[in-house]
């Protein structure tokens, strides 16, 4: 029953973060002041049960994590801002293959079996991107963001492992929600607005809330309690839901060049995972 349990929070965690893309698409301040408002929520509401325990040099590895955790908001909602949903999500869901590259340069050693995931993801990749192109120029762009975003989650997660080690689960959570915060309003204020539009409010409290608190935090619990690739593996269900999300919510379609890419992309982060849990 225990085991039934966690993955259910789990898929509650998976099925909370696919809402991030569409609730992002209802914003409209601009990037830096969305991602801004997001961790800034989500850590208020944290704090008071974690707003402890932050000491040693773990503490310092859970704030390294949270600049790099505030780098992937900020480039992925900007590429919510020019690209699809589906395309956005799903690129920046690229994160385990970029895992595995820092892990190779770092010395651990790829199976081959990894190298044809890979291989794989940079052919839908490509697909997704010549897809895309129907949307215009500007929707490359924003391919490209997610992929930096996806980058930047990966730093995210190969330094949050280090700090998970030592610090309670959720003073670490809020430690690296807040350092993200106060790393994008400085942004925001320099690049935009720092206060959002009045609509934005309840968009911006659902964002902190349901994918942030809820999602991102249910799937850090997670790690805790799975192999990181059978979670790995679980979070690609996140693009599924968010392209069904933004189907249903604003209309948009999945091209078939557009969609043969994002199962390729899929199936390679797949086959990347399942080597490496070999």
């Amino acid at each position: 029953m225990g085991k039934l349990k966690d993955w259910g929070i789990l898929a509650l965690g998976v099925l909370a973060i696919s809402w991030g893309g569409p609730l992002v698409r209802f914003t409209s301040a601009p990037a830096l002041t969305v991602a801004a408002w997001r961790m800034g929520i989500a850590a208020l509401l944290l704090l008071p049960f974690g707003g402890r325990g932050w000491k040693g040099k773990e503490a310092l590895y859970a704030g390294v994590a949270g600049i790099f955790l505030a780098a992937h908001f900020a480039f992925w909602i900007q590429s919510l801002r020019l690209t699809s949903v589906a395309s956005s999500v799903v690129l920046v869901n690229t994160n385990p293959l970029f895992v595995g590259l820092f892990s190779w340069l770092l010395g651990e050693r790829a199976p081959k079996a990894f190298w044809v995931g890979v291989g794989l993801a940079l052919l839908g990749v490509g697909l997704i991107g010549l897809g895309d192109l129907r949307l215009g120029k500007e929707a490359l762009w924003g391919d490209f963001l997610a992929l930096l975003g996806a980058v930047a989650a990966s730093g995210y997660l190969v330094l949050g492992r280090h700090a998970r080690e030592r610090i309670p689960f959720i003073p670490y959570v809020s430690l690296t929600y807040l350092v993200a915060a106060f790393s994008l309003f400085p942004l925001a204020l320099a690049f935009g607005h720092i206060l959002p539009p009045k609509g934005d409010w309840i968009w911006l409290f659902l964002l902190g809330l349901v994918p942030q608190v809820l999602g991102h935090t249910s799937v850090n619990w997670a790690l805790r309690r799975f192999p990181a690739s059978a979670v790995a593996i679980s979070i690609l269900g996140e693009p599924i839901g968010a392209s069904l999300w933004a189907f249903l919510l604003f209309g948009e379609r999945i091209g078939t060049v557009q969609g043969i890419g994002i199962v390729l992309l899929l199936f390679g982060i797949f086959w990347g995972l399942r080597a490496f849990s070999r």
